[in-house]
């Protein structure tokens, strides 16, 4: 991977921001327990909040608002302010003082980060060549997976020493630091602003009309159930079923996020290589994803070992074959869209692919009140994880740009 001292700067900081995005949308999981303790909130209320996020966050994409934003203006601008937006509202999140400000913050957060892929899909597919955007999307993943690993390590520290609050105060407000280096090493291009541009720009009915697009959209559902599982409810489940301690959940919490963070980055060196090499795009990148979402079934075990360290390692392989998976999904795209294309094709797959953050939490919660343990939602994860796997093999077809004809 060559790339330039200006775009090591620009990948280190959309790395950095992914880092911040996840870190802000899954400690409420961190300090989960906590707060349905604080606010006396029963399974299915806890399932709402954990998902309200996703409702503002989805739809903001698969309406059209997002990918609009991204498209119209200057996308580098446009990523600063949901920067700025998720990070007020992660502050804020610390000083609500009822349920429904709670629910209020987590709503704001989503609208917040539903400009955050479709920026990094439009910067990745203009700015870095496509040899490269492998390995560059693998680093963005790793990014957003390390941040559930921090938040869950450092988090559980300081809830157990400081309390929730003063954990949101700090990390959100704090991290607006992050927008003065972007503002001074941004990417400089324009928008797709004259009208021979904007032409060029296909509509979102227009890509909705592709049958790779859907099925993109549906196998990110499958693959973001299985991923928000693990980022919303294993603190949960570490704590509650497994009764490990605060910190010890943080550790092993912390482990598997990483493992993820660490796959990805392998498996998008791998695959980059692999096509160097003269692999073809359509079985390089698709074969991961498949294999990965496929292997990562072996979560369903956890649930149902007695032995805590069998369960733990079989965690961590479960884990690991996702990030098979993820370091690929987004190359799919942007190879699949074009410059183009990508912010809104990004934002409507993400948008359909994110209801698994409205829909998952709620399933869980209701599984949870009904049985009282966790191998049925176990059990749904990874079934919904190997439909996910075979929706990328036989449902998106061969990776090449669609060829939009919009004369």
């Amino acid at each position: 991977m060559v790339l330039s001292n200006r775009e090591w700067r620009v990948l280190a900081l959309l790395v950095a921001s992914g880092f911040i995005n996840y870190i802000d949308r899954s400690n409420l999981s961190v300090g989960a327990t906590n707060i349905q303790n604080e606010f006396h909130l029963n399974g299915r209320q806890l399932g709402l909040l954990l998902g309200a996020f996703s409702w503002t966050y989805a739809l903001s994409q698969l309406l059209g608002f997002a990918g609009w934003l991204v498209d119209r203006f200057h996308v580098s601008w446009i990523l600063a302010g949901g920067f700025f937006l998720w990070s007020a509202a992660m502050g804020t999140t610390g000083l609500a003082a009822t349920f429904g400000m709670l629910f209020a913050t987590r709503l704001m957060l989503g609208l917040g980060e539903s400009v955050a892929y479709p920026c990094y899909s439009r910067i990745v597919v203009t700015d870095f060549p496509e040899k490269d955007r492998g390995l560059t999307n693998a680093w963005i993943d790793a990014g957003t997976k390390s941040g559930p690993a921090l938040g869950s390590l450092v988090g559980a520290l300081l809830i157990a020493r400081f309390g929730w609050r003063a954990l949101f105060v700090g990390l959100g407000f704090g991290s607006l630091l992050w927008l003065i280096p972007w503002v001074l090493w941004m990417p400089r291009g324009k928008a797709f602003d004259t009208p021979v541009e904007q032409a060029q720009v296909p509509s979102l009915l227009r890509i909705a009309s592709h049958r790779p697009a859907i099925f993109s959209g549906l196998g990110l559902f499958c693959s973001n159930y299985f991923w928000y599982f693990l980022v919303i409810w294993l603190p949960h489940y570490l704590e509650t079923e497994r009764h490990f301690s605060k910190s010890k959940m943080g550790v092993f919490a912390s482990m598997a996020y990483l493992t993820v963070a660490a796959s990805s980055v392998v498996s998008g060196r791998i695959s980059d290589r692999w096509i160097a090499r003269g692999g073809s795009p359509t079985r390089v990148r698709k074969g991961f994803a498949g294999l990965g979402l496929a292997l990562s079934t072996i979560i369903l075990p956890v649930a149902l070992v007695r032995d805590e360290s069998l369960a733990m390692v079989l965690l961590m392989l479960a884990c690991l074959f996702y990030g098979m998976f993820s370091s690929n999904v987004w190359a799919i795209t942007q190879t699949l869209a074009g410059p183009h294309a990508a912010g809104k094709w990004t934002a409507m797959q993400n948008g359909i692919g994110n209801f698994a953050g409205v829909v998952g939490p709620a399933i869980t919660g209701f599984l949870l009140d009904k049985t009282g343990l966790y191998a049925s939602a176990f059990g749904v994860a990874a079934g919904v994880a190997f439909t996910g796997a075979a929706i990328f093999v036989f449902g998106i077809g061969p990776l090449k740009q669609v060829e939009w004809d919009l004369a």
